[in-house]
């Protein structure tokens, strides 16, 4: 069971949020401190007893929760308040403490707004993060797994991920951090390029997640992990991220393998609306900085970082998905280098990557786009929509190839032609790119009868293998009911033995799994269904040779 966030009720972990509309137009679009040398060693034992709970970090002494399957510890600061003078500044180290900290709540989750179905936020004091462990760790150091929460990098928590079952039936450690969100975590703006940023603005989230990374190296060891052994993983704006790791300088050395679930890596927009989560270049980020800095009242570039630091929290919180958005600034700073450009080039950690997406992506979006809108997708909207998004002669190739009688309803029409172009056929261009340098494994998540949402109506057409339908088969949430049939509960022991065992050691196959080929140019990447785990063609079945003639 998962505990409630401190101070904020649980709320589902994708971004449902009213603004998905605006988001995705353009597809419809206290013992002691520890010493400061590094981390005590955690006592720990093979009988899973109540000392297993408390641990010496680098900051101090923590006390945890013991569950029949695992040792939770949550809401450890691994940053200082990014408040005051610290918002948009560089992370900075969190503050020791005497005695044992109570770690058995999560943390705040960081300042966002309300959305469809999640609660807003007004605490800017959020950089704490969550380790699970199994309850017996053993006298091995086990692989460490850093998850980073999607949500289009404007709203989600890392408590939202009950790692539980999978720490357990992996043996792995699995750490899941907040970062800060849209306008706090991503406004580049040239008066807070100087003072307390370290590099140019416009990434102090991913600054957030390199610091809770930096803890893992200085800490791991002290919960029963390989500080040597560390995969990232992360879904949506998650996967985004661990895309910007692969290329960030100051990411290097803080992991060993990586998986990118659902993740929008390029700089594409989906025009005509806000490329959201995307890497952009400096100069749209800063132009969108700027642009929201006048709409607040702060648009002399000489008093701009203090007008900005007075605003209240709430105030800010409802710009961060106006314009283009939140997400990660290319160019200078963090990024130097967009994770596009880095993987055509070779530019990119060569480490071990799982890459893939879910079968159904977008039928997420338009199913949310239309609970928000209260206006259902129709045959005239469909067509319109495909004209906005396409020039007329590409628009009327795309009509006859996805034709509204082919499917049971015009939302799925629309669902389909965006997964194919915007989804299936670009994640298997960069399938192609990573796997040219480095060991890869490539999926898609196929389940068509994926659970759906408790808090979220169903729409006129089947919701399949939706937008993060994976993440219940390897975590728990109430949101989400889970696998329900014999079949999705054996998928999704298969998939968290895959990661696990990926994390552990590079290569997912473990005996008597199916075997997982890794990727070799040849378009078959591994179905996860829980009917047949087995190659698909996701060219063929994404039909990427028509998509390739698009725009061409």
């Amino acid at each position: 069971m998962r505990q409630q966030d401190h101070h904020n009720r649980q709320r589902p972990r994708f971004g449902l949020s009213r603004r998905l509309g605006v988001l995705l137009t353009a597809a419809l679009l206290t013992s002691s401190a520890a010493a400061s040398g590094g981390a005590a060693e955690a006592t720990t034992n093979s009988r899973g007893t109540p000392a297993d709970t408390l641990v010496s970090t680098d900051s101090g002494a923590v006390r945890g929760t013991l569950t029949p399957d695992a040792r939770l510890f949550q809401g450890i600061p691994y940053a200082a308040p990014p408040v005051g003078e610290l918002r948009w500044a560089s992370p900075q180290r969190a503050a020791s403490w005497h005695g044992i900290r109570d770690a058995t709540k999560p943390g705040n989750r960081c300042a966002q707004a309300e959305g469809l179905i999640d609660a807003p936020s007004t605490t800017e004091d959020c950089l704490y993060l969550n380790v699970t462990t199994p309850r017996d760790t053993g006298a091995h150091k086990l692989p460490v797994m850093v998850w980073i929460h999607g949500n289009g990098f404007i709203s989600g928590a890392g408590s939202l991920y009950d790692a539980q079952q999978l720490a357990n039936s992996g043996q792995v450690v699995v750490v899941s951090p907040n970062y800060r969100l849209g306008i706090f975590g991503f406004l580049a703006h040239p008066a807070l390029d100087h003072g307390g940023a370290r590099q140019l603005s416009g990434n102090f989230g991913l600054e957030d997640q390199q610091a809770a990374l930096r803890w893992v190296q200085r800490n791991a060891a002290a919960f029963g992990g390989d500080p040597g052994n560390v995969t990232i993983f992360g879904e949506s704006a998650g996967g985004t991220s661990v895309c910007s790791h692969l290329v960030a300088p100051g990411s290097a050395g803080l992991f060993d393998k990586a998986i990118l679930q659902s993740a929008q890596c390029t700089g594409q927009k989906w025009s005509p609306g806000p490329p959201t989560w995307f890497p952009l270049p400096r100069s749209e980020r800063e132009q969108n900085g700027l642009d929201v800095a006048a709409k607040v009242g702060c648009s002399d570039p000489r008093t701009a970082a203090a007008c900005l630091r007075a605003k209240p929290t709430d105030e800010l919180a409802k710009w961060s998905d106006v314009g283009v958005g939140s997400g990660p600034t290319v160019g200078g700073g963090v990024l130097p280098l967009s994770p596009d450009r880095a993987f055509a080039t070779g530019r990119f950690r060569h480490v071990p990557i799982i890459q893939g997406t879910t079968r159904d992506e977008h039928r997420l979006f338009t199913a949310a786009i239309e609970t928000a809108t209260g206006q259902v997708t129709t045959p005239a909207s469909y067509s319109q929509e495909i004209h906005t998004l396409f020039d007329q002669s590409d628009a009327e190739r795309i009509l006859a190839r996805y034709p509204v009688e082919r499917f049971r309803s015009a939302g799925e029409a629309l669902s389909a032609v965006v997964t194919d172009w915007a989804w299936g056929c670009p994640v298997l261009d960069r399938d192609r790119a990573l796997a040219a340098q480095a060991p890869l494994y490539a999926y898609e998540f196929a389940d068509e009868t994926a659970p759906w949402f408790s808090t979220l109506p169903k729409p006129n057409f089947p919701t399949g293998a939706f937008h993060g339908a994976e993440l219940q088969y390897l975590f728990t949430d109430e949101q989400l009911p889970g696998p329900s049939t014999p079949a999705q509960e054996q998928l999704s022991a298969t998939m968290m033995q895959y990661w696990t065992q990926f994390a552990r050691t590079g290569n997912p196959n473990a005996p008597g799994q199916p075997r997982w080929q890794p990727f070799q140019n040849k378009d078959h990447v591994q179905s996860l269904d829980p009917s047949r785990i087995a190659s698909a063609d996701l060219a063929q079945e994404h039909q990427c040779a028509f998509w390739n003639s698009i725009g061409s």
